[in-house]
């Protein structure tokens, strides 16, 4: 990339001299050789051929970059729900780039082929009612397609009803950290204020509720391989944003609100990390990491420790100055170890008992 950048400023510098030369040349001239100002064939032949230039160029850059930078996408999304996602923004960028190409490809087609000649005119047609109106339903086809499918894609996240194989889980966010809270043996969550928040009561959960005496706050979560999770989210103090980037899912937790959406967790975090893209990434950053724990042990400090892959809840708003290490480990396993997990958990009552 950099050889290719300096190449880029050498040119531009090449440019840059060729046209001090010739403002040079005209400065030299004699008053007859000094242009009259109007294009002539040849210098609308270069330009046409500059076009063509830059237009392949163009192209040769937007290949090299799609080539380098594909290491940065996104593994395969852990969720049902995000593989829609996902093809749903494939869709988007492939009609996204058929149409950038033709259209890139004809403007620079027509700029060389009808470039300016001696003794040629240009034709005016004041209007063509086929052509605009092509260009114009078309369009409107394409995008509101795109639009039905992604309101479907949205459908099925955002309403889900509740049933007895829906795990429920309220999401709680503060400045700056994540709680959780599954809604127990019921299936469903007590009542919650931020005006009942005190002692171990971190999350304001209504002591008076039957629902709430099974509840359970944990600091990590947990979830089941293959079961619809639908989560309950409340902030207790500004505007956070719930993003689960590998499952493909966001939803902005408003204070004073309960916002929600749903995904069926579909890759655990074991097999994620067996997958070949995680172990090459996991590589990567470790090798990154062996070489900044030399200098840190070179400077007596301690060493860096290895890094291995987790999901992660973020928050994807700035909401303080804190916000960068706003997270929360999740941990996608089987239904079996999930459920032996859960059942070691305290519930929200054997927590009262025991402060």
């Amino acid at each position: 990339m950099t050889v290719f950048l300096i190449l880029i400023v050498l040119g531009l510098l090449g440019i840059t001299v060729w046209q001090i030369s010739k403002i040079f040349k005209l400065s030299q001239s004699k008053k007859s050789d000094v242009p009259t100002g109007v294009q002539d064939d040849r210098d609308n032949k270069i330009q046409a051929y500059i076009m063509m230039v830059f237009g392949i160029a163009f192209y040769a850059f937007m290949i090299y970059n799609f080539w380098e930078y594909s290491r940065f996408y996104p593994p395969t999304s852990a969720s049902v729900e995000g593989v829609q996602i996902d093809r749903l923004f494939f869709i988007t960028i492939v009609i996204i780039m058929i149409v950038q190409v033709i259209t890139q490809a004809l403007l620079v087609y027509y700029t060389f082929k009808y470039r300016g000649r001696k003794n040629r005119r240009a034709t005016f047609i004041a209007e063509n009612e086929k052509l605009e109106f092509a260009w114009t339903i078309i369009p409107v086809i394409v995008l509101a397609c795109l639009i039905i499918y992604g309101l479907f894609t949205w459908s099925d996240i955002m309403n889900v009803e509740k049933s007895e194989d829906t795990l429920v889980i309220e999401l709680y966010a503060y400045q700056f950290g994540w709680k959780a809270r599954y809604s127990g043996a019921d299936n469903t969550l007590g009542k919650a204020n931020v005006r009942f928040i005190k002692g171990i009561n971190t999350l304001g959960i209504d002591k008076s509720d039957p629902y709430g005496q099974d509840d359970k706050v944990t600091s990590v979560l947990h979830l089941p391989k293959g079961q619809k999770v639908l989560f309950k989210m409340r902030s207790q103090d500004v505007i956070h944003s719930a993003y689960f980037p590998h499952f493909r899912a966001q939803m902005n937790v408003l204070p004073g609100m309960v916002t929600q959406f749903a995904f069926t967790p579909s890759i655990t975090t074991k097999e994620m990390r067996k997958s070949p893209y995680m172990r090459k990434k996991v590589n990567e950053i470790n090798d990154i990491r062996q070489e900044k724990s030399k200098e840190l042990v070179a400077e007596g400090d301690m060493p860096l420790d290895p890094y291995t892959f987790d999901y992660f809840l973020l928050c994807n708003k700035v909401c303080g100055t804190s916000h960068y290490n706003m997270q929360m480990k999740i941990i996608v396993e089987t239904p079996e170890e999930f459920q032996k997990w859960i059942d070691e958990q305290p519930t929200f009552a054997e927590s009262l008992k025991k402060s």
